[in-house]
């Protein structure tokens, strides 16, 4: 059975297919059939079980292209997918609430599933761990909502730190203070920043002690209060470290804990503090876990496949 969509303008429909129809493939992927484009119109082969369920998908697509016509040129792979996602999940976006962070005039908005319960659990619980692969866009919401946080006035300061540990490489000796040595370390949380604020709004920030960055090792005898915290790269803590950075959690601040346990540096891997913390904090009612999957990878689709095909070469190697 064909069925065909019609949209409201070649505009709308060229920003849903993307340049030169490349997102047409990754719908069809998604939706097991062929689809036809030609003017402003859609056509597709499908069986007829399947029909409303999969016209939805491009009527949600529609719905997200109006509500965000002014910033969005093209309609992603991630943003399609999480349509998708919408749609299997039998909750439409007509009758989700609108989840968002609001990070002065720009809005962030969840791309997976994972990330919108990422979100929301970030509003709800003072402490929060987000564990999964690369790419997923753990740490970049994280520091989406922290900036949010202080630009509002809601918390005071952002404090980031991570483990300093090499990924496999002696970089030796790094020259500068404190702050110089330890910023190749945060460069992707850098990036992150710079993307969601201007450079003279984030150089007022740090000059004005709204953002403070530190290795882990000079967390011990301090209390956050007053401040959302960013833990990342955790996998690499160690237990000892681990215990000592969620102690010093004060009453009105947050903190998020980001980590891919795939990916431990450490001597021992089994001692990871990451590791650990999520064996024996699981159960506690006030902690958020949000386990990240390669389907939640946002960065590409080739990502999604090497990260694909490094587990399966991992579960035939534990077989």
């Amino acid at each position: 059975m064909k069925r065909t969509i019609v949209f409201d303008t070649r505009d709308q429909m060229r920003t849903i297919c993307g340049v030169n129809d490349r997102n047409v493939g990754y719908i069809e992927l998604l939706l097991s059939g062929e689809l036809s484009v030609y003017g402003n119109s859609i056509t597709y082969q499908i069986p007829n079980e399947d029909g409303q369920r999969k016209e939805n998908l491009f009527v949600a697509l529609i719905e997200r292209l109006k509500k965000d016509r002014e910033s969005m040129e093209e309609i992603s792979e991630p943003q399609i997918f999480m349509s998708f996602q919408d749609l299997r999940s039998q909750q439409g976006p007509d009758t989700q609430e609108q989840v968002a962070i609001a990070v002065g005039p720009k809005l962030v908005y969840p791309k997976t599933l994972h990330q919108r319960k990422f979100i929301t659990q970030m509003e709800k619980k003072q402490l929060n761990f987000a564990i999964g692969p690369a790419g997923t866009g753990k740490t970049f919401l994280a520091i989406a909502y922290g900036l949010k946080e202080v630009l509002s006035g809601r918390k005071q300061k952002i404090i980031l730190t991570r483990p300093v540990v090499e990924a496999g490489e002696n970089l030796g000796f790094l020259p500068g203070d404190l702050n110089q040595k330890l910023s190749p370390y945060l460069l992707p949380i850098y990036d992150a920043m710079e993307f969601l604020v201007s450079r003279p709004v984030l150089k007022r920030l740090e000059e004005s002690g709204a953002i403070e960055s530190a290795p882990l090792a000079y967390m011990r005898g301090r209390s956050f209060n007053n401040a959302f915290v960013l833990l990342d790269e955790a996998q690499n803590t160690t237990m000892q470290q681990m215990k000592m950075f969620l102690t010093r959690l004060g009453e009105h601040s947050k903190a998020v804990v980001t980590g891919d346990i795939t990916q431990i540096d450490l001597p021992g891997p089994e001692r990871s503090g990451l590791v650990h913390a999520r064996s024996i904090l699981h159960t506690v009612s006030d902690i958020g876990f949000i386990e990240f999957c390669e389907t939640d990878v946002v960065r590409s689709r080739l990502v999604q496949s090497i990260i694909r095909a490094y587990e399966q070469e991992n579960h035939g190697t534990n077989r």
